[in-house]
C-alpha cells in the first residue's frame, strides 16, 4: 500500500529521533536542534558485516562481536604547547600523574603575567574530565584542548585535563576509578615537594574544582560522591567546587518533559548497557543520582554549578539535578544556568559565539569564587 507524503515524513523523522540522541552524546559537530540526524561519513558495511555487530552508534563507533572496536569520532588530536601559546597565553604539556595507575593528563598553565597577578598566591586547580559518552575523545582532542586552554586563561587557573580508560574495552567503573586516582594524584602533586613542577609551584590544593562536560560531568559528580565517602589522606573529603556542564544523566522513568516513547528511551538505555557492560541498571546512582538521595547529600563539595541548554538531550535531568540536590539534604551553594536556544555542549563547537563566551566567563567566575 503506498505511503502518503505526511506519513512518509513522520516515519523518516521517527527514524532520525531514534538514531540522533545516541550520536548526540558526542560533540565533534554542532547540533542545531533536537531530532537532527547525524550525518558524519563512515565506512559502509555490507549486510554480512552488520550481522557481526554487537553495537553501533552511527558516526561514532562500532563494536563487533569479535571484540574489535572501530571509532570514527573523537580520534583527532593536537599536540600540547610547552611554550606559551600566543593565541591564549597558556602553556600546556602532557604528563603522567600516576605511573602505577597509568593516569595521564594534559596540564595548562596561564602566562607568567596572569600567574603573577597576585604575588605569592597560588592558582586554583581545575581537574577536568572530557565528554564523549565514555566511548571517545581524549584530553588531546582539539575541542577539549581549546576549551581547557581558554578556561585556564579566563580564571586564571591550572587546568588538569585527565585522560581515562574508555568503554567498551574498559567498561564502567574503570573511568570512575581513573578519575578518582587523577584527583588523588593532583592533590598530592600540589605539595611543595610534589612530583609535577607546575602543580607544585602554582597549584593550590585548597582550591580544587572538579569539572567536566556531559559524560565528563557525570564523572565529576561521581568523583565528588566518592570523595565525600572515602576522603583523601592529607586532604579530607571535600573539594572547593564541582562544575557540571551539560551533565549526562538518565533514568528508567521520564522526568519533566522527556519523551516517553519506549523505543526512544531504549536507545539511551542500550548505550548505557554497553558503557557499563550491563553491570549497572538505568536507575543506578551512577546514571541517576536521584536514585540514592542519602548518597547524594554526602557529595564532597559545598559549591556546585550546573549548566544546561534548552535543546540539550539531558536538559530535564539537569533541571532535576538542580532541584534534587537541594531536596536531598545537601547543605551547599547551588548555581544553575540554562542557555536558551542552544543544544548539548554547544559551547565546544561554537566556542566563539556570544553565548559560549558568556558561559565560559560564568564557569571561570565560579572557579574564582571557589
Amino acid at each position: 500500500m503506498p505511503i502518503s507524503a505526511p506519513e512518509s515524513w513522520r516515519r523518516l523523522l521517527w527514524a532520525a529521533l531514534l538514531v540522533a540522541p545516541l550520536a548526540a552524546l558526542l560533540y565533534q559537530f554542532p547540533i542545531q536542534f533536537p531530532g537532527a540526524p547525524y550525518t558524519k561519513a563512515v565506512p559502509a558495511m555490507d549486510a554480512g558485516a552488520e550481522l557481526e555487530l554487537e553495537y553501533d552508534m552511527p558516526g561514532v563507533l562500532r563494536v563487533h562481536k569479535s571484540g574489535r572496536v572501530e571509532r570514527f569520532d573523537g580520534v583527532e588530536t593536537v599536540p600540547p604547547c610547552p611554550s606559551v601559546d600566543p593565541a591564549n597565553g597558556v602553556a600546556s604539556k602532557d604528563v603522567v600523574l600516576d605511573p602505577a595507575a597509568s593516569i595521564h593528563a594534559r596540564l595548562y598553565l596561564p602566562s607568567a603575567a596572569a600567574a603573577a597577578a597576585e604575588p605569592g598566591k597560588k592558582l586554583p586547580v581545575v581537574v577536568f574530565f572530557h565528554g564523549g559518552a565514555f566511548f571517545v575523545h581524549t584530553a588531546a582532542s582539539p575541542l577539549y584542548h581549546r576549551y581547557c586552554a581558554s578556561l585556564a586563561a579566563a580564571v586564571p587557573a591550572v587546568v588538569v585535563s585527565a585522560d581515562y580508560r574508555l568503554a567498551p574495552e574498559h567498561p564502567l567503573p574503570a573511568a570512575y576509578d581513573d578519575a578518582f586516582a587523577a584527583l588523588k594524584a593532583v592533590v598530592g602533586a600540589c605539595r611543595p615537594d610534589g612530583a609535577e613542577p607546575w602543580l607544585a609551584a602554582h597549584g593550590d590544593a585548597s582550591r580544587v574544582v572538579l569539572a567536566g562536560d556531559s559524560a565528563g560531568a557525570n564523572m565529576a559528580h561521581a568523583t565528588a560522591i566518592r570523595l565525600g565517602k572515602e576522603g583523601i589522606d592529607g586532604h579530607g573529603g571535600k573539594v572547593s567546587g564541582v562544575a557540571l556542564l551539560n551533565p549526562y544523566f538518565w533514568g528508567k522513568e521520564p522526568v519533566g518533559g522527556e519523551p516517553t516513547d519506549a523505543g526512544y528511551r531504549g536507545g539511551f538505555e542500550r548505550a548505557w548497557e554497553v558503557i557499563c557492560s550491563g553491570r549497572f541498571g538505568p536507575d543506578h546512582p551512577y546514571i541517576n543520582p536521584a536514585a540514592s538521595p542519602e548518597e547524594w547529600r554526602r557529595l564532597g563539595s559545598g559549591r556546585v554549578l550546573v549548566t544546561t541548554a534548552e535543546h540539550c538531550w539531558f536538559v530535564e535531568r539537569a533541571r532535576a539535578y538542580a532541584e534534587g540536590i537541594k531536596a536531598c539534604g545537601w547543605d551547599g551553594e547551588l548555581q544553575f544556568h540554562e542557555t536558551k536556544g542552544e543544544a548539548h555542549v554547544y559551547f565546544l563547537p561554537k566556542y566563539d559565539s556570544d553565548t559560549a563566551v558568556k558561559e565560559l566567563a560564568m564557569v571561570a567566575d565560579f572557579v574564582r569564587r571557589c
